[in-house]
């Protein structure tokens, strides 16, 4: 008895066209590489790198820990000192100026008509004291943070050349006073060469998206060659493609080292200075609002400058006493701590205000003269031109 088996015949188009599921494809850059490793991290993992005499803070790539200064480098105040501050006389301003500030002003403003201002009749003059306290702490700050670049040979400035001086004894050369600036240091004798953390001192990276094989599946036809009973025109009918991150190579050249396989390591200093300026002015006018007066500077009739200032003592306005004192001690105490004061200035500035009152066509309004430049604000204006 002979038993009948059925089978599929396949034409020879369709053999060609369509690769048996079992066909392996080598992969484009060879086969699987076990010795490049996967990427590590981007930066020195904790207790990577070696440790610096007064550098301890920087081990394992944080971010630019803080070096307070050492006890020599902050000032301690003197104990109830105060400053005096002389006399001033408030200045006032006359029609004229006050009508030509108006003028000014009204050109500035396209909607408003210059005949008021030529015309209105002044009736009062009232110059307001306006006094603003400004104290100026300038700081100097440093923070360290390890740095590293691929090593091709450089120079390596490392502790065979002597040991590293600690962040404050860093030698720097100082902005003019009060300038705001940022400067990085290198540290001396803090540099070194080590393998790189990232590659392991391969040079190369095993390709994260196609794990190192150089192909991966193809996302058109979810690797099985075909689509819509089709070959699959994206992959040929392979089921897989070439990995466009590593070209089919399976690797990376290392994105830290360059493939130099080692990098150079070295202490950057960053050294700030900056100026911190508190200003207070106080409320004294409720129609004028003070934000005006951030706009326009006033006669600095005292200064007075030290590493340390004091509080300010028989003053006229009290308040500018308090004040004062309160923020000499906000300062002293937000800045010693993490900085070194390299000098302080507190000013007192009187700021001109003048209420101008006046009448125009018979009816009564109002505007203000301030600051040095002689700026107005008028919340009201008897007249605008219309367009038409």
């Amino acid at each position: 008895t002979r038993t009948r088996t059925s089978s599929v015949h396949l034409s020879p188009d369709l053999l060609r066209e369509t690769p048996p599921r079992w066909y392996f494809y080598p992969p484009a850059g060879g086969a699987f590489d076990p010795n490049i490793p996967e990427e590590g991290p981007s930066a020195p993992p904790a207790g990577w790198l070696d440790d610096v005499h007064g550098y301890h803070g920087n081990n394992g790539g944080g971010d630019n820990p803080l070096c307070p200064p050492p006890p020599a480098y902050v000032p301690q105040p003197e104990l109830n000192k105060n400053t005096l501050v002389p006399d001033v006389r408030v200045p006032t301003v006359s029609e004229d100026v006050a009508r030509d500030a108006l003028l000014r002003f009204v050109e500035s403003k396209w909607r408003f008509s210059s005949k008021p201002a030529r015309n209105l009749v002044f009736k009062e003059l009232k110059p307001i004291t306006v006094y603003r306290y400004r104290l100026e702490t300038y700081t100097e700050t440093r923070t360290s943070a390890w740095q590293f670049e691929p090593y091709n040979g450089q120079l390596v400035d490392g502790p065979q050349f002597g040991v590293s001086p600690p962040p404050w004894d860093v030698p720097v050369s100082l902005p003019p006073r009060y300038a705001d600036r940022v400067e990085k240091v290198p540290v001396p004798h803090s540099s070194f060469v080590k393998l790189c953390h990232k590659c392991h001192g391969c040079g190369r990276t095993r390709c994260g998206h196609c794990h190192g094989r150089g192909q991966k599946r193809c996302t058109f036809c979810h690797g099985n060659g075909r689509s819509r009973n089709k070959q699959c025109t994206s992959c040929r009918g392979r089921g897989r493609k070439r990995c466009t991150f590593c070209h089919g190579h399976g690797h990376n050249t290392c994105s830290v080292c360059h493939g130099s396989k080692n990098l150079l390591h070295s202490i950057l200093l960053t050294v700030t200075w900056k100026n911190d300026i508190s200003d207070y002015i106080p409320d004294r006018q409720p129609d004028f609002p003070d934000k005006k007066f951030e706009k326009v500077t006033g006669d600095p009739f005292f200064v007075d400058e030290s590493v340390l200032v004091y509080p300010i003592q028989g003053f006229p306005d009290q308040e500018i006493c308090d004040v004062s004192r309160k923020m000499i001690n906000e300062h002293l105490h937000r800045f010693s701590s993490t900085s070194r004061i390299l000098q302080q200035r507190q000013t007192i500035e009187l700021v001109p205000l003048t209420h101008a009152l006046y009448t125009y066509n018979g009816k009564e309004s109002s505007f203000f003269v301030f600051g040095v430049e002689n700026k107005v604000f008028a919340s009201k204006y008897p007249s605008a031109c219309s367009v038409l």
